[in-house]
């Protein structure tokens, strides 16, 4: 009942009401990521939803498009601006998936969407990650985020797809709360984004 029904509705007036009480937040982050991104506050890509099914995710974009003399864009430590590495570390970049949610792409609570270059690459039980709507943040960013490898993250996914309840989501929504304040487990060691997967045993 609540995987099926009940979950659906609390995402939709949460993330209403959120972006009701975020409006401000969300002006004064646009404005400042639109100066330093040459008028792009926004980053917009495809992801594979529930069922694998392809949307288009909503972000702050915390990176520039500098490129070097072959216009190959630079490294991401050297693209991420001032803003942008702020909005990062306060996870305020997520902000604009709360527009996902309200469409129904998303959930609060639930798996992160991925790439979909990595559909092909997942073993069927990593895979089954898709059998639930992809969420803003889930068990496996609650337990190490970019700090664990693949192989544990998806773990936890499907972990999460076989225990999805409201006990389990409140407990990841405050745990995620805790986690944002102390800006625990961002980014792997020595790097401004996690490693691309390249397949279990690569």
């Amino acid at each position: 009942m609540y995987r099926n029904y009940i979950k659906r509705g609390m995402d939709f007036f949460a993330a209403l009401i959120g972006l009701l009480l975020l409006s401000p937040v969300f002006i004064i982050v646009t404005l400042g990521l639109a100066v330093a991104n040459s008028g792009k506050p926004f980053f917009v890509q495809a992801r594979p939803g529930l069922d694998a099914r392809i949307f288009k995710i909503i972000k702050f974009k915390t990176m520039n498009d500098k490129k070097d003399a072959d216009g190959n864009l630079l490294p991401d430590a050297d693209r991420l601006t001032p803003v942008g590495a702020f909005v990062r570390k306060t996870s305020l970049d997520e902000i604009p998936q709360l527009i996902n949610v309200l469409k129904g792409d998303m959930s609060l609570i639930g798996p992160r969407p991925l790439l979909p270059e990595y559909l092909p690459l997942y073993s069927p039980e990593q895979a089954r990650r898709h059998e639930v709507r992809p969420g803003i943040t889930g068990w496996a960013q609650v337990n190490g985020r970019n700090a664990i490898s693949w192989e544990e993250k998806f773990r936890l996914d499907v972990s999460y797809v076989d225990h999805v309840s409201l006990i389990l989501d409140l407990k990841i929504l405050i745990m995620t709360v805790h986690k944002v304040f102390k800006s625990e487990g961002i980014n792997t060691q020595g790097q401004v984004t996690t490693e691309r997967f390249k397949g279990s045993g690569l």
